[in-house]
């Protein structure tokens, strides 16, 4: 088994890899378990361990967030609000065009059974939404687009 400690948006989370078969790994996040789906399978060259030869690139499954705060890119077009974690688009309280300031809901996600507001980052004008109600989106999914 191996550990990981993470310091995601102030919190830490102690994450055990316990083991890894292709593209689904069993990991506990301080102290909760789960059966995570990797982007890619981890090369044969696994230790009994669960960690990955130095020669390989490790795959970390990412730590669920127990709080969503939201995720920005900022680029050329503005920012990027992307999902905190996995789970299912409850409501948008947002339009297209609308002006947002910084801290105000603009979506709610539920997931593990939990709400979480997912705010907007910065000031601006909405220019894109990306999701609808009843969506299911991954960790990292573009919610909405602010420029």
């Amino acid at each position: 088994m191996k550990t990981y400690k993470f310091k995601i948006n102030g919190k830490e989370y102690s994450v055990d890899i316990n083991g890894i078969e292709g593209t689904n790994a069993s990991v506990s996040v301080n102290g909760v378990a789960y059966d995570v789906e990797l982007e890619n399978e981890v090369p044969a060259a696994v230790s009994a361990s669960g960690s990955v030869a130095p020669a390989s690139a490790p795959a970390q499954p990412s730590a669920p967030v127990a709080a969503a705060a939201p995720v920005s890119v900022n680029g050329g077009a503005g920012t990027v609000v992307k999902s905190p974690l996995p789970g299912v688009i409850i409501s948008i309280d947002v339009k297209e065009g609308q002006a947002v300031k910084k801290g105000q809901k603009v979506a709610v996600l539920e997931a593990m059974k939990m709400e979480n507001e997912i705010q907007a980052d910065a000031d601006g004008t909405v220019t894109a939404i990306l999701v609808s109600k009843g969506d299911s989106v991954l960790e990292g999914a573009e919610i909405l687009k602010i420029a």
